[in-house]
């Protein structure tokens, strides 16, 4: 009993020594609204944004990336070499059991060599446990914890930036197609007006100079069909790249004018973007790790206690090896540095100098989503004043440009009038399909700065699900509208049937492999 009561004694002063510092979140530095906003409005976004612009071909894409990005799957098994390295460094924790066999044979005795053999034989079970005093391996393990953190946030991260990616690129899809409608229609005009004008030329109603001009229209125009082509095809490559899928076309149900933009911009205050964006989140928990590797660093600076013991057989004859009794052993040592020249210190300074890095990059990450966040607002502000110039810009010079077609065939102006005039036309139709697409992209960027929204219904409910089971209510009962995204990871924990489906998918590759060695051995 006096032995047991030491041990429990030793046991808890061990669980409670971890040296180098605990974690403390950084200090909150941030404004009290953002700078191109005038009041908070929604600062939930809880929705599957881009299903605001109600089209079917979008919401497919998004959907295919989600499951099918190669990025996106690197992040996934991320997630579980993380989850995998917890446990490893948990195992440090507990005492290490092992077996150890041999067998020998010499002509020596005592080092002089007989005319006789000697054989021996043993076999035994080993016990080894370091005692983590000082917290190493707790402090290694709660720096592993903190990385599959961030490695959760990570994936989230990749997910917004996918969904953000396929939607820009998307609606860049639409506007080539739009200016390449514009560039054919504008090309067909073009080519009549040349034709005319070539007409007129015969007939000795006109200058050369003027079939000259009209061709160089002409040819202005056709050469912006085969570079919007061109950008076409390398958006449609993009966005299969984003899906993971080999290069083809992809199919568009509307023009880029068919879609209306949003109705209300959700901002929120600037604390909340600590909570929603995940790269902020992920950095956070890089710095809590390097954190926890500074008490690591402490820990190899003072000696490691670790507990022995040994039980086992041995014989100078296998026959007799299991009759011969048990052989025990049992013992206690201790290892540390006494004089290495400063080189343990140094390692802890490395530690806190990389703490610091950690927690530079943490606050410099938050700058820069606040950053994006008003970049974003002011580009929808602008964006719309632009559209609103440009629409009129283009109303004026396609009405400029009939009048003007109309006083040279009536002989009142010159071509030159004309050319101007339809350059500015096609210029203005041009741009006002580019600024529409801007625009519509601008929405994108804020609802990625902003940290998206959730980007599954599996993991909506998976949340409703924990939410129903701390609050010991039913399911049901769960308005999914009031839940959104604060910084919850949803699959942290494996539930028991998690863990079996990974144990038989383990156990399904390892079969596999057998199966591979069988076949390239046959066909050797």
């Amino acid at each position: 009993m006096k032995n047991i009561v030491i041990l429990g004694v030793v046991l808890l002063t061990i669980a409670s020594c971890k040296v180098g510092p605990n974690y403390r979140e950084p200090e909150e530095k941030t404004p009290q609204a953002f700078r191109y906003t005038n009041n908070a409005t929604d600062s939930i976004i809880n929705l599957n944004w881009w299903e605001l612009f109600k089209d079917p071909t979008l919401d497919t894409l998004i959907k295919t990336a989600l499951k099918q990005n190669k990025n996106l799957l690197i992040a996934a098994s991320r997630i579980e070499q993380a989850r995998a390295n917890v446990k490893f460094n948990k195992a440090d924790m507990g005492p290490k059991i092992g077996v150890q066999a041999g067998a020998g044979v010499t002509n020596q005795l005592f080092g002089v060599p007989t005319n006789s053999n000697f054989e021996s034989y043993s076999a035994s079970g080993t016990f080894n446990w370091e005692l983590d005093f000082w917290g190493k391996f707790r402090r290694s393990t709660e720096a592993a914890k903190a990385d599959m953190l961030g490695s959760f946030y990570g994936k989230r991260a990749i997910e917004i930036a996918l969904i953000s990616e396929v939607a820009t690129n998307y609606f860049e899809l639409l506007d080539y197609k739009a200016r390449l409608a514009i560039s054919e229609s504008t090309l067909a005009l073009r080519d009549s007006t040349l034709q005319i004008i070539q007409s007129r030329f015969d007939e000795g109603y006109t200058h050369i100079i003027d079939v000259n001009q009209a061709e160089i229209q002409k040819g202005i125009t056709q050469a912006s069909v085969p570079r919007f082509k061109r950008f076409i095809a390398f958006t449609e490559h993009n966005i299969n790249l984003l899906l993971g899928k080999n290069m083809d076309s992809v199919v568009t149900i509307k023009s880029l004018l068919d879609y209306n933009m949003p109705d209300s911009i959700p901002t929120g205050i600037p604390s909340e973007i600590l909570q929603r964006r995940p790269d902020i989140l992920q950095t956070e928990q890089f710095y809590r790790a390097q954190n926890a590797r500074i008490g690591v660093a402490q820990a190899m600076r003072f000696p490691s206690i670790s507990l022995t013991g040994l039980l086992g057989v041995g014989s100078a004859d296998l026959s007799n090896l299991v009759s011969n009794g048990l052989g025990w052993s049992a013992g206690a040592s201790l290892l540390g540095p006494v004089f290495e020249w400063g080189k343990n210190a140094r390692r802890v300074d490395i530690e806190r100098e990389l703490t610091k890095q950690y927690l530079l990059d943490y606050e410099n990450t938050v700058l820069t989503a606040l950053l994006e966040v008003d970049n974003s607002l002011i580009e929808l502000s602008t964006y719309k004043e632009e559209l609103i110039a440009n629409e009129m810009k283009m109303r004026a010079a396609r009405n400029a440009s009939s009048l003007s077609r109309q006083r040279y065939y009536q002989g009142v102006t010159s071509y030159l009038e004309v050319i101007e005039n339809q350059r500015q036309e096609f210029d203005a139709r041009l741009a006002y399909s580019e600024n529409y697409q801007l625009l519509l992209n601008s929405y994108i960027g804020l609802y990625k700065s902003l940290g998206g929204g959730w980007v599954s219904e599996e993991e909506l409910e998976k949340y409703a699900a924990q939410v129903a089971e701390a609050e010991n209510v039913d399911i049901n009962t769960i308005d999914r509208d009031s839940l959104f995204y604060s910084g919850q990871v949803v699959d942290y924990y494996l539930t028991p049937e998690q863990e079996q489906q990974r144990k038989a998918e383990r156990k399904r590759l390892q079969e596999e492999e057998r199966e591979a060695r069988k076949r390239a051995r046959k066909n050797r």
